[in-house]
């Protein structure tokens, strides 16, 4: 039988309900891959790297768990499975899609529900994420994340609702395919991913939201700390009030450090076409980087990653471009 590497990081997946206040917590004696099926299709070797929810999930364990990854990923295995929180998932997916350069599948999966509620996902969750493994149609596709029967692009996932099994969606994507159950079936492959070598990461930045009336002191007071980048999600094609696009403008002169822009929206990308104060091309004149469709999370883990590679603004600009656009 062909080997599939588990790897755990803790969340939902692996918690029970606490009898006594009903709340989920964190349970070390369950056993995720006890279920006979999953033995049946394939080796299954398990390291739990962490027992955490995922909100409590870092760039720096994320850094790590990716070493292990590439290590374990040079031995004879199909590929790995990751369970994983999902509230923090696609970041952890992305962070991960972005430095293993590796042909070998990795999939990342969760649970919505405990493992000792009624209707539990996880086992399902988990026996689907390993057929996406032992496909050989996941090859050379880069990190994807299987949840409720769904294939998705680890750039293009995230979570949509806060409480059902079918919250994970690639909004103006679509998934890449599904888990059927007779065969696993991949109907289009993503092709805006890349990947990046850094020796180190950079973790200081800040992720901040404008808003109507917004009148800067936000973004003034994250300027006088001392963070390394800063990501502003802005309103539709990249824009922001008149005082938040002076406090960009001074930041980029005075700090030398990048601001990327990011978009309110769920769909389409940021781009400078707007003159008025406060418009995208005034930020893009001045400077900042805009993150293409990425959301602001995800946009953040590639700034914390680019930073490892380069503090130069040019290069970071240039990591941040679509790796296909003419």
């Amino acid at each position: 039988m062909k080997k599939v590497l588990v790897v755990t990081t803790g969340g939902t997946i692996g918690m029970i309900t606490d009898p006594e206040s009903h709340a989920s917590i964190i349970k070390d004696s369950v056993d995720l891959l006890s279920f006979n099926e999953l033995r049946r299709i394939a080796e299954i070797e398990h390291i739990e790297f962490s027992n955490i929810p995922s909100p409590q999930m870092t760039p720096e364990l994320m850094w790590e768990l990716s070493k292990l990854l590439k290590e374990k990923l040079k031995e004879d295995i199909e590929g790995i499975v990751v369970t994983h929180g999902t509230d923090t998932l696609e970041e952890t997916a992305y962070f991960l899609d972005l430095v293993l350069d590796t042909y070998k599948p990795v999939v990342i999966t969760a649970a919505m529900r405990n493992s000792d509620e009624i209707g539990s996902d996880g086992p399902r969750n988990i026996f689907s994420s390993v057929r996406v493994v032992l496909n050989k149609y996941s090859k050379n596709q880069g990190v994807l994340v299987c949840l409720n029967d769904e294939i998705h692009a680890a750039r293009e996932v995230t979570k949509t609702y806060t409480s059902n099994v079918a919250t994970f969606d690639s909004p103006g994507h679509g998934p890449l395919g599904i888990v059927d159950e007779d065969a696993v079936l991949f109907f289009r492959r993503s092709i805006l991913r890349c990947t990046l070598s850094p020796e180190k990461i950079q973790s200081n930045v800040a992720l901040i939201k404008t808003f109507t009336g917004d009148n800067g002191d936000i973004l003034d007071y994250v300027g006088k700390k001392n963070y390394s980048g800063i990501v502003l999600e802005s309103f539709g094609r990249g824009n922001v009030p008149p005082a938040v696009s002076e406090r960009i403008i001074r930041i980029i002169k005075e700090k030398n450090i990048p601001v990327v822009i990011t978009s309110r929206c769920w769909k389409g990308r940021v781009l400078g076409i707007y003159g008025y104060t406060g418009g995208g091309k005034e930020l893009q004149e001045a400077g900042a980087i805009f993150a293409q469709e990425l959301s602001s999370q995800k946009a953040r883990i590639r700034l914390i990653i680019t930073l490892g590679i380069s503090e130069d603004l040019e290069i970071i600009k240039s990591l941040f471009k679509l790796p296909f656009k003419e």
